[in-house]
């Protein structure tokens, strides 16, 4: 059965090239710190689930070490000019896009077809994991299409890869670092915590103030998190399963595609969240200006939000 290793081994062998073109880098005063830190990305994705979980903990503290002490170089790789972009762009046209459709076509066509493919009865791929198995095969096939497109050396694609990774630095790392933290604050029953403390503060029999609560606590949440995966399963544990639910017998489905949304609300206002982050730091912007383009249209959509499930939730 093809798993997450199908998808963990590409990104490895890309962030080990990285790694590797990045000692090679003489122009680099910090290459080593590149080196180092990319090379312990890869291992992480490439061995991660064959160290443990004590080993893996200790190569993120030593990447944090490195991002947050030493810090990583920005490297300058030979690449083409602004000339020879536009003359290529001129000449591809639309055929520019067709890389970058391709991901997300692949992801559906494969989500919906992986699922259904058996050998003997049994799965070809994970059916928990189809579809973040056929995200990484379409960014697979858009590499090569991408290549025999645009006719650029194969280097290229590592030395472009290696320009970007450096300029986005240590946020790279802050999606895993996040959605572990929200796998901590699971364990450590945290949701529970705050149910008790909201449930004694909210007013008895108020189904909308239940609504209120779950969804500003899942928009809170994310915001300290920097993840609305990581932040859902506290606030459904303290707020969404016993109360809105459990108490006054709401959908549960309708609770969780509503409270994922007010999640995603808060993304779009925090620094935690590495799409506040990456944007910023590849196109040189002041620090907050994304969040403060994006927060009128977050507190907008969160009011609709809990507008839309007060609605719903309780209707179905």
């Amino acid at each position: 059965m093809i798993g997450l290793r199908a998808a963990y081994i590409p990104a490895g062998i890309v962030f080990a090239a990285i790694a590797v073109f990045s000692a090679l880098d003489r122009s680099n005063r910090k290459r080593w710190n590149n080196a180092l830190f990319w090379g312990l990305f890869a291992l992480s994705f490439l061995a991660g689930d064959l160290i443990g979980d004590f080993a893996n903990g200790v190569l993120v503290i030593a990447m944090v070490l490195i991002g947050g002490l030493g810090g990583i170089g920005i490297s300058a790789p030979a690449t083409t000019t602004a000339d020879e972009r536009a003359a290529s762009a001129s000449r591809l046209r639309e055929w520019l896009f067709a890389p970058v459709l391709l991901i997300p076509a692949t992801a559906l066509v494969g989500t919906l077809i992986f699922a259904r493919l058996k050998l003997a009865g049994v799965p070809i791929v994970d059916p928990k994991q189809v579809t973040v198995i056929s995200l990484a095969f379409g960014a697979m096939a858009a590499l090569g299409l991408a290549v025999a497109v645009v006719k650029a050396p194969t280097r290229a694609t590592v030395d472009e890869a290696r320009r970007l990774m450096d300029q986005v630095g240590w946020a790279a790392i802050l999606p895993q670092l996040l959605a572990a933290l929200g796998a901590v604050f699971a364990l450590a029953g945290v949701g529970h915590a705050v149910g008790e403390l909201i449930g004694r503060a909210l007013p008895e029999g108020s189904r909308l103030a239940a609504v209120a609560a779950f969804c500003l606590g899942m928009a809170l949440f994310t915001m300290i998190m920097g993840n609305a995966f990581a932040a859902f399963p506290v606030l459904v544990a303290g707020i969404g399963a016993p109360l809105i639910v459990g108490r006054y017998g709401g959908d549960a489905a309708i609770m969780g595609a509503i409270g994922m949304l007010a999640g995603y609300c808060g993304t779009l206002m925090t620094p935690m969240a590495s799409h506040n982050i990456i944007p910023a730091a590849l196109l040189r912007l002041p620090p907050g200006a994304v969040i403060r383009a994006q927060a009128p249209t977050a507190l907008l959509v969160l009011a609709a939000n809990i507008a839309l499930m007060d609605l719903l939730v309780f209707r179905f």
